[in-house]
């Protein structure tokens, strides 16, 4: 039986209709596909796409693929297109040039579930993120607020080189005095006062967190904001949670919680009247209660703010110092050069004071250099594309997320001569800050999503390496040489050192500038 019998009498109207649709399905398809042009990148599989190309730190494994695929890429991390930026070129595009198409924050799990709903800083969008962007520039971290935080800046500091001084010649791991320096700091600046206790003061009380329980916590939060969770990748996977990182989640957050909620219950109590005195949830309570706000700050959306300023402001100065007394101790000479500077410019009698640091350009470079090399978010915290639009002549869907690799920027060798050497005497008389404006160097990040608290954070980094420096002699323990120095990082949403620096100090002034 022929074809045209079986199909009957409009045989031959339905096979050239069907004939039709097809050629006209592959010319419309292949006409799309040349329409656009997306950036190049390895080709995703099915389902997964590229998820097998990230290792256990993401930084490293972009920066490998960027090395074949240049400095824009896209991705497929399961359904999700995202476009990774690799060069001081991309990043101002991304940051500055299409700023405003680019700083919408994707939703993720950590935002949902760490973050209170996307009602914190860094998560949030629209009106809301907006008037959070502008509590931040007039209120908590105006040049006056920080000023007349300094008494406390200085306080910490000086408790910070007392103990370390009363460990002189025993080998000691730095990060656990720099992580309780800055916990006790922006405690008592954002909270008023050190709420952490020791273990032993601790007790029964539910409502209150020891120091080492509170280091946990944000060893856990850092690592959660910047694993790369299937679910966001993978949305049907989602209620799997294969990796087990929302009930991580949803576990250090209820810590968080508990801990806030006592924070905010004790300051309501203790309602304070003088102005002058304020700490940032004091600012935040009375924001709360102010009718004129466009969109009313709720009692989770201070708590949410306060875990941004209490975790944003511990690990970026203890994750850079560390990291700049390890790169110093492999070379000697560096330390020699800082040590003459601040010879010359603080002399034998005195600590290094905030109103110094100006004048110590060689600490400030080596700074930079730490930044450079060893940046605290090595991925800049992901943005995504509000409308379509043309980078590079390359064609980014609305909907895609944008990374930024500073990793791979502080060591694009169009941008630094050997990018691999630890050498902060490339930055003597040249104009390159940290603040957003070059594009080589962004440990802070730039545009409308830069860290709010970057200048506060600068002031602790410069202050507690200048002091360390003055005030110490610095070496390995007896058992290690240079070369068992390990500068490995770990993973998460920053990169601390992934062995802590032990590290053996004498003090290198007189002995009564240290009796604080």
């Amino acid at each position: 039986m022929e074809i045209t019998s079986f199909l009957g009498p409009y045989a031959t109207i339905w096979l050239t209709t069907l004939l039709l649709f097809f050629i006209s399905k592959h010319f419309f398809f292949n006409h799309k596909k040349k329409l656009h042009s997306f950036p190049p990148g390895p080709k995703p599989w099915p389902i997964i796409g590229n998820l097998n190309a990230l290792g256990p730190l993401p930084h490293r494994s972009l920066h490998h693929l960027s090395t074949n695929y240049g400095p824009i890429m896209q991705l497929r991390l399961g359904s999700i297109p995202v476009v990774v930026g690799s060069s001081a070129e991309m990043a101002k595009v991304f940051l500055k040039t299409m700023d405003a198409n680019f700083a919408e924050r994707p939703k993720t799990a950590a935002g949902k579930y760490t973050n209170y709903n996307y009602s914190d800083i860094v998560w949030s969008n629209g009106p809301y993120w907006r008037q959070a962007r502008k509590i931040c520039q007039m209120q908590l971290f105006s040049p006056e607020r920080l000023e007349s935080y300094k008494p406390i800046r200085v306080e910490e500091m000086n408790y910070l080189l007392l103990q370390i001084f009363k460990s002189s010649g025993k080998p000691v791991v730095l990060k656990d005095h720099l992580l309780t320096m800055s916990i006790n700091m922006i405690s008592r600046m954002t909270l008023g006062k050190k709420y952490l206790v020791s273990d032993e003061e601790k007790s029964n009380n539910v409502n209150v967190v020891s120091s080492e329980e509170f280091k946990k916590m944000l060893d856990e939060w850092f690592i959660l904001n910047g694993v790369f969770y299937l679910g966001d990748a993978i949305p049907w996977l989602g209620f799997v949670d294969i990796q087990g990182y929302i009930k991580r989640m949803k576990e250090v957050s209820k810590k968080f919680d508990r801990f806030l909620e006592h924070v905010l219950d004790e300051h309501i109590e203790n309602k304070k009247n003088a102005d002058d005195h304020k700490d940032m949830v004091d600012v935040l309570l009375e924001l709360s209660n102010d009718p004129t706000l466009e969109v009313k700050l709720e009692r989770h959306g201070v708590k949410a703010f306060t875990q941004d300023l209490l975790v944003g402001g511990t690990e970026s100065s203890t994750v850079t110092v560390e990291w700049a007394i390890s790169e110093l101790l492999k070379n000697p000479k560096l330390f020699n050069k800082a040590n003459q500077e601040l010879d010359r410019v603080i002399g034998h009698n005195r600590w290094v004071d905030e109103k110094d640091l100006p004048n110590l350009p060689y600490i400030e470079a080596i700074i930079k250099e730490t930044m450079r090399l060893h940046p605290v978010v090595p991925l800049l915290v992901p943005r995504c594309a509000r409308e379509d639009c043309k980078v590079a002549g390359y064609d980014i869907k609305k909907g895609t997320q944008v990374l930024v690799n500073t990793w791979t920027i502080g060591r694009d060798p169009e941008s630094w001569e050997n990018p691999e050497e630890f050498n902060p005497d490339r930055f003597l008389g040249k104009d390159i800050d940290i603040k957003g404006h070059h594009y080589e160097l962004l440990p802070f990040g730039s545009g409308r999503r830069m860290c709010m608290g970057y200048s506060l954070g600068l002031k602790v980094v410069q202050s507690n390496l200048a002091n360390l420096l003055h005030g110490f002699q610095w070496r390995l323990p007896s058992d290690m040489s240079i070369d068992d120095l390990n500068l490995e990082e770990t993973s998460g949403i920053s990169t601390p050192k992934k062995i802590p620096l032990a590290v053996v100090v004498e003090p290198r002034l007189p002995r009564h500038l240290y009796s604080m």
